[in-house]
C-alpha cells in the first residue's frame, strides 16, 4: 500500500518518471546521486526509494543520531559515522557493509550543493574497499526523470571507471543547473 501511495504522488501529482530498473537482488551497493544542487534532491531521493520499495541508506555524523532524532534517522536508513580524529572515513564507511545484511549507500559525489570543479572520489574507494558495485542515479529536473544506471563493479582503475559512470549524467540538469558539476 505504501509503495502505491509513493507511486501515485511521485508519478501522478509531481509528474516525475523513472528510467532503468533496480535489481533488488543487489543487497549492497553505492548509489551515486547527481547532480546535487538543491535540498529538493533529498525529497526526490525519498520518493525514489519509496517507489522502488527498497532499503536505501545514508551516513551522517554520529551526533545526529542522539535523542530525540536518532530513532527517526535510523528508521530513515541512516547510519552514524564517527568522525573523530584519526579514523579513515573510507574504511569506516566500508566496514558498515560487512556489518549489515542489506546496505545500499546513497552519496552525492559533489559533496555539496554548490558548484564544484571536481567530484569527490570517496564513493569510489568505499565501493572498492567494500567490494560492492556502484550504481549511477541521475536526478534530471529539466525532464523530471530519475534515471538508474547499470551496476559497475570498481576495477581499481578509477579514471576508466569514472569515465563510464560520468556518461550516465550527460545532458542531466539539476534543480539549479548552473550549480551542477559539468560532465566533460
Amino acid at each position: 500500500m505504501k509503495k502505491q501511495i509513493y507511486q501515485w504522488i511521485f508519478f501522478k501529482i509531481m509528474g516525475w518518471k523513472m528510467v532503468g530498473n533496480f535489481d533488488n537482488t543487489i543487497k549492497k551497493c553505492v548509489f551515486i546521486v547527481m547532480p546535487h544542487t538543491s535540498w529538493h534532491d533529498f525529497f526526490i531521493g525519498l520518493f525514489t526509494r519509496g517507489v522502488m520499495n527498497e532499503e536505501v541508506n545514508w551516513v551522517g555524523k554520529k551526533e545526529l543520531f542522539r535523542f530525540p532524532f536518532g530513532f527517526y534517522f535510523r528508521y530513515m536508513g541512516g547510519a552514524p559515522l564517527d568522525r573523530s580524529g584519526g579514523l579513515n572515513k573510507v574504511e569506516t564507511i566500508a566496514s558498515l557493509f560487512s556489518k549489515r545484511e542489506v546496505f545500499r549507500l546513497a552519496l552525492a559525489p559533489e559533496g555539496t550543493r554548490k558548484k564544484v570543479k571536481e567530484l569527490r572520489t570517496g564513493f569510489y574507494y568505499i565501493a572498492l574497499t567494500a567490494n560492492v558495485p556502484i550504481i549511477a542515479v541521475a536526478l534530471d529536473f529539466s525532464k523530471k526523470i530519475v534515471s538508474l544506471g547499470q551496476p559497475l563493479q570498481p576495477s581499481g582503475d578509477i579514471a576508466s571507471d569514472l569515465a563510464i559512470l560520468k556518461k550516465h549524467y550527460i545532458g542531466v540538469e539539476g534543480k539549479f543547473p548552473e550549480q551542477g558539476f559539468q560532465i566533460k
